[in-house]
């Protein structure tokens, strides 16, 4: 074969597989978030499915909390502020017997929180646990946990594209962490 000819034919695959590598330019998948059922703030069932369809950031919290549960709720605020409208957010109490509903509707009010974007949810505590640890895979230890705060749990921000898929992990209370976050979510629209 002709060289030139030759070189043409390899420069016409690499555009090509280039092109094709730009089509995807996000996280890798780090797996599905399982199925779940529990209450939000407002007392009504909420499920995964509600959320099929949807790029979403989620994170563990409790409004109890003395150390960084405060400051990654602030930043959901602030992602709240700059994300489009389409992204929701969603955060999942890990202390359920104090966390009630009710209780819930006031913190998520104190913090401005719009409810058509931004959920907190409650439930089964074990179930809750599993979400976190199995479904997740937000390990402990990553977490936090000391006499002050004896529930522990993870202090960063999943990002979960429309199919329910685990996309990223950012630190909850990392400014560049939560720029890269708001980079790749706009990615999945």
């Amino acid at each position: 074969m002709d060289r030139s000819l030759t070189l043409i034919l390899l420069a016409t695959l690499f555009a090509g597989c280039s092109a094709s590598g730009r089509k995807d330019e996000t996280a890798p998948v780090y797996g599905q978030v399982p199925g779940f059922s529990l209450t939000e703030s407002g007392g009504r069932t909420v499920t995964l499915n509600e959320l099929q369809g949807k790029v979403w950031v989620a994170d563990f919290i409790f409004t109890s909390c003395a150390g960084t549960c405060p400051v990654m709720s602030g930043q959901m605020r602030k992602l709240q502020d700059s994300l489009p409208k389409e992204i929701r957010l969603v955060s999942f109490s890990v202390d359920p017997l104090r966390d009630t509903p009710a209780l819930l509707a006031g913190y998520a009010k104190n913090l401005g929180a719009d409810p058509q974007r931004w959920m907190f949810l409650t439930g089964d505590r074990a179930a809750l646990y599993n979400l976190s640890i199995k479904g997740f895979k937000l390990a402990l230890d990553d977490a936090q946990g000391s006499e002050a705060e004896p529930i522990t749990h993870s202090s960063r921000f999943a990002l979960i594209d429309r199919k329910g898929q685990i996309r990223g992990y950012y630190s909850g209370t990392d400014e560049d962490d939560l720029q890269r976050l708001s980079t790749d979510a706009r990615k999945l629209l």
